[in-house]
């Protein structure tokens, strides 16, 4: 069985995998999210993940029809302007307010997935990073997940915080 404990010394994020009797296994340097490689390494873990999931993958693949290798670059583009301000993503021209209006058209977008999502993003997440960037990220996916459901479903944001 293994223990891991996360410590954090002079700003740098040091995992350490412990086993009991064996002593200190490995210690592996969690850095916080530095660049445009970095989403996209994210992203593509995430929606790997997300698409395998019993309970949302359906909504990428049969619902929405996801073409994964057109849309990784575009949400690549929609996190580097958020993480970075590159404004990258403002030449898609697209609204995903409007977007995710269209897909809750066509299934209905509920609480459950959009926490289901926030679960699955926060885990990718954190798996690879830690760091005032990614916990910004973090603050941000959920912020946007409140906003697009508070959008689909006319909810008061109150009432549906995910």
């Amino acid at each position: 069985m293994t223990t891991v404990c996360l410590f954090a010394l002079a700003g740098v994020h040091l995992l350490f995998c412990v086993r009991p009797a064996a002593g200190v296994e490995q210690i592996m340097e969690k850095r916080d999210i530095e660049d445009r490689e970095d989403i996209d390494r994210l992203m593509g873990s995430f929606y790997s993940r997300a698409i395998a999931d019993l309970e949302i993958g359906y909504i990428f693949t049969d619902v929405a029809k996801l073409d994964l290798a057109s849309h990784l670059p575009v949400i690549g583009d929609f996190w580097e302007t958020i993480l970075f301000q590159t404004g990258a993503y403002a030449r898609h021209g697209r609204n995903p307010l409007q977007i995710h209006a269209a897909l809750n058209e066509k299934t209905p977008l509920r609480i459950e997935h959009f926490k289901r999502w926030l679960e699955i993003f926060d885990s990718v997440v954190d798996e690879g990073f830690a760091g005032d960037r990614t916990e910004f990220l973090k603050s941000r996916a959920r912020a946007i997940a409140n906003r697009m459901m508070s959008f689909v479903s006319s909810a008061p944001l109150a009432d549906a915080k995910v």
